[in-house]
């Protein structure tokens, strides 16, 4: 290991280093999180709320990446989940499936993944924040620009 913000991925006697940020890492981990059936949504920090109303795509939220004192990799995870679904489900496939992700992607074993559930999204909050979203896309209509 490298440091505390880094993880030394391979060297060589050369002194050849491969060497990935922990934010790399988030980014990867959160992106897998997201695409699993049952998560609803990802925790975002103020500073990645501050990013979405800029415009701006902060991927890493809802996922922090560590390394404890043996050296091993911890990812907490904190997520929203669909209302109605298994949570222990979920949260079971979201472990499978980041340890997999992050396997495939660095050759790095990830020896715990905790997952925090932080809410549950209904149906009709769903529809609202599409609703939303949709309205914000809008903002400029292509007739307002050309000076119709």
């Amino acid at each position: 290991m490298a440091d505390s913000s880094t993880i030394l991925l391979t060297s060589n006697q050369a002194g050849d280093e491969i060497k990935i940020d922990l934010s790399v890492l988030e980014v990867i981990l959160a992106i897998a999180a997201e695409k699993v059936d049952g998560v609803a949504a990802m925790r975002g920090s103020l500073k990645s709320g501050l990013n979405w109303v800029l415009g701006r795509q902060d991927r890493g939220k809802g996922v922090a990446v560590s390394v404890n004192q043996d050296h091993k990799i911890v990812a907490d995870v904190y997520a929203y989940f669909d209302a109605g679904v298994n949570v222990p489900k979920v949260a079971a496939k979201i472990q499978e499936k980041l340890a997999g992700q992050l396997s495939q992607m660095t050759d790095l074993t990830l020896t715990t993944v905790n997952v925090h559930v932080v809410g549950l999204i209904f149906p009709d909050e769903k529809a609202h924040v599409t609703k939303v979203e949709e309205d914000k896309k809008e903002l400029f209509p292509e007739s307002e620009k050309d000076g119709e």
